[in-house]
């Protein structure tokens, strides 16, 4: 799964936290919505648990990426 992680082009993975993981644009991005939500302690019902998933799993494969490119 690493390798696979390390074959990832950057600009892909930067082209889906741009478009899945701030989607939908207004009124604020949807994983900001969620990170506040998370922060209050209001991320309770299942349906936004999976939203901030979703919208958060570009984000995390962008880190891995970069975090492999250094290793």
């Amino acid at each position: 799964m690493w390798s696979l992680i390390q074959s990832m082009p950057i600009w892909v993975l930067v082209i889906l936290c741009l478009t899945l993981g701030l989607a939908p644009f207004s009124p604020e991005p949807h994983i900001w919505e969620k990170l506040k939500m998370l922060a209050a302690g209001n991320l309770t019902r299942p349906v936004d648990i999976f939203d901030l998933v979703l919208h958060g799993f570009p984000f995390a494969l962008l880190l891995l990426r970069l975090i492999a490119g250094k290793a």
